[in-house]
């Protein structure tokens, strides 16, 4: 067996030649399935790569959306109530006769904390405090049907605290501690006030339903922002 000028494998005898072409042929056939098996190889494990890639992208799309969703469903919701003034008796509430008047400097309220009375000329911005605020500017917001809501901080703070601010509308209410008052939560209406124990106690929407935005202040639907922010504001 001889090799040909081109580099192939020759031989005398005809059947042996042909033999040896049926190899190379196999061989060379053999070579380009093993390429296109190796190519087809490639390609699945590249789309196994994208799928795993869109299968982790919609998922984390939908884990995104799913927290969304969430956020927005379970958040809390500011309550809303209608404007009060309909002459509900509600159990404990005690009701006032105050006069209105702009006066500088401090005033001696018959009330504590204040439900009514001479006043500041600038009201006190409605909103949640987590310090003490001036009688004189919150009386004024009283007075355009504003409700404050004044608690002892030694006695009311965490869950109590949040439960308390639950049942708070999203405008025209003032949230702030309160130094040295008859009871751990005071709610304030001009010329109305009730003492409470517990943040649970099922009279706070009530009080709200008839005294919040009353119709009966002084000045009822004029501003409770747009005047002065006290010390303290978190919302």
């Amino acid at each position: 067996m001889t090799p040909t000028s081109s580099g192939k494998r020759s031989s005398g005898n005809p059947a042996t030649q042909a033999k040896i072409e049926l190899s190379v042929k196999q061989q060379r056939e053999q070579q380009k399935q093993e390429k296109l098996a190796e190519y087809q190889r490639q390609l699945a494990k590249r789309r196994r790569s994208r799928l795993t890639w869109w299968v982790v992208g919609v998922t984390a799309g939908l884990a995104v959306v799913a927290l969304i969703a969430a956020s927005v469903i379970f958040a809390p919701k500011k309550v809303t109530y209608e404007a009060g003034g309909t002459g509900a008796e509600i159990e404990g509430v005690e009701t006032f006769t105050n006069e209105t008047q702009h006066v500088a400097g401090t005033v001696d309220y018959p009330q504590n904390p204040p439900a009514g009375g001479p006043h500041n000329q600038y009201w006190l911005n409605c909103g949640i405090y987590d310090q003490p605020q001036q009688n004189e500017n919150a009386v004024h917001s009283l007075e355009h049907g504003a409700v404050w809501v004044t608690y002892d901080q030694a006695q009311m703070s965490g869950a109590e605290l949040d439960e308390l601010t639950s049942h708070l509308p999203s405008t025209y209410v003032i949230l702030s501690p309160y130094e040295g008052l008859p009871s751990p939560i005071v709610l304030s209406a001009w010329n109305a006030q009730l003492q409470l124990e517990r943040a649970s106690d099922t009279r706070i929407p009530e009080f709200f339903e008839e005294y919040w935005r009353n119709q009966n202040v002084p000045e009822p639907g004029a501003a409770c922002t747009g005047a002065i922010d006290g010390p303290g504001k978190q919302s």
